[in-house]
């Protein structure tokens, strides 16, 4: 038996469990088949035996043994002459089992197996967790946190792999410690630089999905089907569902006994305000129970454009708005419509009061669309709200508001 130091080539295939024992005999066959085949033309007469505990290797060779002179094929025959040389015993028509000394064939051609072999090692474990992961995309995976960078997370699984959390894929209140353990979904595989890499995400509506599936029992038995999630990580959820058993009140059980299934949920996602809905078909129902917690009193719906006027009391507004819109944005996405939020006056003494759009002269155009955005489409809409209460709602900075706030209140003390 020969060793020609393969002992690390074949500590990597212990180390990569999951690649089974045939497949590692098979690769280290061709690698070395391939070596014979330069070597004699030939390897149908050569037999490869490893010994992957120990990393040795020998390699066999056969031949038959014919009468001197009756040598047709060198590499599958021997003369009788040549045989006895070796072991007295032998006769004609018997076989011979020679080992081949690896060393024979030369520092450089071993030196190429090994990196060969190295190589085919690294592309089998690369297919192993290609397909292992590409398989649990989508399920939720516990891994330790392994390095902490600006852009992203490295993150170790529990057969050391490595895995990545993107910055854009962690909520924005996520903070993570080196030695921790956390959860996240997988997102997609890729390959960069023809290696794997694993992609994790938080923010994917997949991951809140997940954990429904994991707190809800009637999730999991396919009682209740999640229709549709939509997400503003960190900030506020939406979720349809809809129960296949009329004795289930879907909400109820997703929500539980005093929120008890929900609450583990909302920690998990950083205290993110998950409203769980009915699902429903009946398109003005969907709207008004997309843009909870606010309560709309009438809905123009436009089916053909896909957009809806929602009106509501003044001081359900800004609950249908959200904070920085994001309620509103969510029953958007949620609905497929666009949606446009209005005070509804009705019953109420009117005022005089002036469109937003006629102090276009005085208030740049982006202003007041971001006035609109929050439900302010008129001047005394706008001066309601005070004015942290506008900073805290849109985006524009404080100077503006009180520059917006002046120009309004000038044009009413005109009036």
């Amino acid at each position: 038996m020969a060793s020609i130091n393969l002992i690390e080539a074949f500590h990597d295939f212990k180390e990569a469990e999951n690649i089974d024992r045939p497949t590692m005999m098979k690769v280290v066959e061709d690698v070395f088949k391939t070596l014979l085949r330069k070597k004699y033309g030939a390897d149908d007469n050569f037999d490869v035996i490893v010994n992957a505990e120990k990393g040795d290797l020998e390699i066999i060779r056969r031949r038959l043994i014919v009468e001197d002179g009756a040598v047709n094929d060198p590499l599958a025959e021997v003369a009788y002459s040549e045989a006895v040389k070796i072991e007295p015993d032998f006769e004609v028509g018997e076989e011979l089992y020679e080992e081949v000394n690896i060393l024979d064939f030369g520092r450089r051609a071993i030196l190429a197996a090994k990196q060969t072999l190295a190589s085919r090692i690294s592309d089998l474990k690369k297919n192993v967790l290609v397909k292992k992961y590409g398989d649990r995309v989508g399920d939720i995976i516990t891994a330790e946190v392994y390095q902490v960078w600006k852009k992203e997370i490295l993150l170790i699984d529990e057969e050391g792999n490595e895995l990545i959390l993107p910055k854009s894929e962690q909520i924005p209140q996520d903070y993570f410690k080196k030695g921790e353990n956390t959860r996240a979904v997988v997102k997609k595989v890729e390959l960069k630089n023809n290696a794997p890499v694993i992609i994790l995400s938080r923010t994917s509506p997949l991951f809140l999905a997940k954990l429904l599936e994991i707190e809800v029992p009637e999730i999991f038995d396919g009682l209740i089907v999640i229709k549709k999630i939509v997400r503003e990580p960190g900030e506020r959820a939406k979720v349809a569902v809809e129960s296949y058993d009329d004795r289930i009140d879907p909400v109820g059980a997703c929500v539980g006994m005093k929120g008890s299934r929900i609450h583990g949920i909302v920690r998990e996602l950083k205290n993110e305000n998950i409203d769980v809905i009915n699902w429903t078909s009946n398109t003005q129902l969907l709207i008004q129970r997309s843009l909870t917690p606010a309560r709309i009193t009438t809905i123009d719906l436009d089916t053909e454009n896909k957009h809806a006027n929602v009106y509501l009391k003044p001081d359900q507004v800004s609950l249908a708005i959200g904070k920085k819109g994001v309620n509103i944005k969510l029953a958007q996405e949620l609905t497929g419509l666009s949606i446009d939020v209005f005070r509804d006056n009705e019953g109420e003494d009117h005022e005089f009061d002036i469109d937003l759009d006629e102090f276009s002269d005085e208030i740049e155009t982006w202003i007041i669309d971001e006035l609109k955005r929050v439900g302010c489409d008129t001047a005394r809409s706008v001066l309601e709200l005070t004015a942290e209460e506008l900073e805290r709602r849109t985006d524009l900075e404080k100077e503006t508001i009180t520059d917006v706030r002046r120009i309004l209140k000038e044009e009413f003390e005109k009036e």
